[in-house]
């Protein structure tokens, strides 16, 4: 029961953070443009 204590906590505040990581994400427009990544490793432009 004390390992349950401790430990949902700190999955709660993991969680939490890779949430607010994702939305940083989000906001920094990280996922824009995703076809272009795509395209530009195919086309032989040099």
């Amino acid at each position: 029961m004390t390992g349950l204590l401790l430990l949902l906590p700190i999955a709660l505040f993991l969680g939490g953070l890779g949430l607010a990581a994702f939305l940083w994400s989000l906001k920094s427009g990280q996922y824009e443009d995703m076809d272009g990544a795509a395209e530009r490793i195919l086309n032989d432009d040099g």
